[in-house]
């Protein structure tokens, strides 16, 4: 079987340090690759992989500020295009832009949607609907508008990720610095704990970094690591006493939440989106509704079995059940196609 696999180039792919979708196809195209099928891989020229690298962006355009997205975007995205032919699938991870080509050749494409940033892009995907395959990461995350074939959970690589069997003495924020992702109110939550926080992840609003966020940061109470490479990751996880995950928007899945409780590390996070699916509930962690009911629960971070959080993440969310269930939904969509 011959993939096409259609990477964002927003970063490279593996990311160096952020990048979420990058990621994922990072895990998708090694592990398809580990598996015996014929993969190629269209990403920034920097990427790495075991694939065929296919590449007309030379470097993530927000490590370089010469690159215009729009222009690279579309050269990425042709590139793609006009070799359709050469594969049995294309699996899109590139949002809604790459389905606007999709009438136009014979190759039946998938289309993993990584999540929905307004719901002005939807007249995309509804238009295009009855000549795709959409995959939703969470059963929460969803439109109404859309028909799916099927929910797969993303799957990470639990060798990066080391168990911690001793609880730390830390709260970690692990994500970007944004309103919807509420890192002001990890911040208010450490305060009224008077627990420490570690806040890690790019800022994607300066403003409100600088006047929700920013304030409080004494390095001693309430820290801004910085954004942390694969390996600080690891040890910021793992070492924590639980992970906030204070979200005020829908979220489609949560890397990080898996990530941390693959740490042995459980989370608190608010109860909306994709989070009853990936936290299971007094056992690797608390789905709350406001900041009164966050450091309430606070206390019985300590009950909870780190050993079961590592379970929950490796028996739900491993990379290799992602790859085996990508396989099989090619292999369906040939016979459906």
């Amino acid at each position: 079987m011959k993939i096409a696999l259609l990477s964002p180039i927003a970063w490279r792919t593996p990311p160096r340090n952020y990048g979420p979708w990058e990621l994922v196809v990072s895990l998708l195209a090694e592990g398809l690759v580990k598996k015996g099928l014929e993969v190629t891989l269209f990403a920034t020229g920097d990427s790495i992989t075991q694939a065929q690298l296919a590449s007309i962006c030379p470097m993530p355009y927000e490590e370089n500020k010469d690159i215009d997205p729009k222009v690279w975007e579309a050269l990425h995205i042709a590139r793609l295009f006009e070799e359709s032919d050469k594969f049995d699938i294309i699996h899109n991870n590139y949002d809604f832009m790459p389905l606007v080509f999709t009438r136009l050749v014979d190759t039946p494409m998938v289309t993993t949607i990584h999540g929905f940033s307004s719901s002005q892009i939807l007249p995309v995907y509804r238009q295009y609907n009855d000549v795709n395959y959409y995959v939703s990461i969470s059963n929460a995350d969803r439109s109404e508008d859309l028909n799916y074939i099927k929910t797969i959970y993303h799957g990470i690589d639990l060798q990066q990720f080391a168990f911690h069997k001793e609880a730390g003495e830390y709260l970690l924020y692990f994500g970007r610095i944004h309103p919807d992702k509420g890192t002001a109110e990890a911040v208010e939550i450490s305060k009224r704990s008077g627990i420490k926080l570690i806040i890690a992840g790019i800022i994607q609003d300066r403003d409100y970094y600088n006047t929700r966020v920013a304030p409080f940061i004494d390095g001693e109470n309430i820290i801004y690591f910085g954004v942390a490479d694969p390996a600080q990751r690891n040890q910021l996880m793992g070492n924590a006493l639980a992970l906030i995950h204070p979200i005020h928007f829908h979220e489609p899945f949560g890397l990080s939440v898996v990530e941390a409780m693959a740490c042995g590390t459980p989370v608190i996070a608010f109860n909306k989106g994709s989070m009853p699916e990936v936290v299971d509930e007094g056992k690797s962690g608390f789905l709350v509704s406001d900041l009164e009911e966050a450091c309430s629960v606070l206390p019985q971070v300590l009950s909870l079995d780190r050993s079961y959080c590592r379970y929950w993440a490796e028996s739900r969310f491993s990379w290799d059940r992602m790859i085996e269930e990508y396989v099989q939904l090619y292999e369906e969509i040939l016979l459906l196609h």
